[in-house]
């Protein structure tokens, strides 16, 4: 069987050829389709990196299970130990309007736990990584939070929304709010002390995610969920409730304020 380390360097491959495909369409005019029920929108490079990651991923450990945001959902993952959870082009929106900020995300999660994590935004060529236990990295540099530890004045990465009154019962904090279009670069970019933190309140996909999380944990961020619940994944609906990743110090207050108690 392939060493942890293999499945660090097999994911990182994976997101630099997914990086050599999707700037091939990068403002290119590439096809765009929109997906039922207000889901946002899927381009043919989307599709392109999706079927070349499954290709590549499976041929090279043919036991895991797969779960991306652009292929549908296959219930024999449920069975698997291991499953990739994948986000071909995390920031879709951001990637048609010719931003930087978007990104290829992929992680193996272990009965539910993530083990091993690459993010990786080509235009900027940034990769983040991380494995359980070993720490995170950006471009193979050791990362760590901003080390913020009054919640007043932190910056959070969020959309606008999330700062309705109706979502603080315990009230919100005197935060400042920033915005980034991909989740896996937000959760990132609180990895590596860029941001103070970030939210988003609605019930999440696993995929928009998963890579982030573990990167967050093992730079020395703290992730929960919106109520402060752990995040578990390859669960059978692929959906999480909310997210919080800040530091550590400042992450109590902002639950606290999310839930009342």
């Amino acid at each position: 069987m392939p060493g942890p380390d293999a499945d660090l360097a097999l994911l990182e491959a994976a997101c630099y050829r997914a990086g050599d495909i999707a700037q091939g369409f990068f403002k290119s005019d590439p096809q765009i389709w929109h997906k039922d029920d207000d889901a946002g929108p899927v381009t043919e490079a989307d599709l392109a990196v999706d079927t070349m990651l499954r290709d590549t991923l499976l041929a090279a450990r043919p036991g895991f299970g797969w779960l991306s945001e652009e292929t549908e959902d296959d219930p024999a993952r449920l069975a698997c130990e291991h499953v990739f959870i994948v986000d071909p082009i995390d920031g879709t929106r951001a990637f048609i309007e010719g931003a930087a900020h978007w990104a290829h995300s992929i992680a193996i999660a272990h009965r539910g736990q993530i083990t091993h994590a690459a993010v990786y935004l080509p235009v900027k060529d940034m990769m983040f990584t991380a494995q359980r236990g070993a720490g995170a990295r950006l471009n193979g540099a050791p990362i760590a939070p901003s080390g913020r530890a009054d919640t007043d004045g932190a910056c959070i990465l969020a959309n606008k929304a999330n700062f309705r009154d109706e979502y603080w019962p315990g009230g919100m904090p005197g935060i400042r709010r920033s915005f980034r279009s991909s989740l896996a670069y937000r959760l990132c970019l609180v990895a590596n002390g860029a941001f103070d933190g970030m939210l988003t309140l609605r019930p999440t996909w696993e995929w928009d995610i998963a890579a982030g999380a573990l990167i967050v944990a093992e730079a020395g961020g703290c992730g929960t969920d919106r109520t402060g619940g752990p995040l578990v994944f390859n669960a059978p609906h692929p959906a999480v409730n909310g997210v919080v990743a800040t530091t550590p110090a400042i992450h109590a207050t902002l639950i606290q304020g999310l839930t009342g108690t």
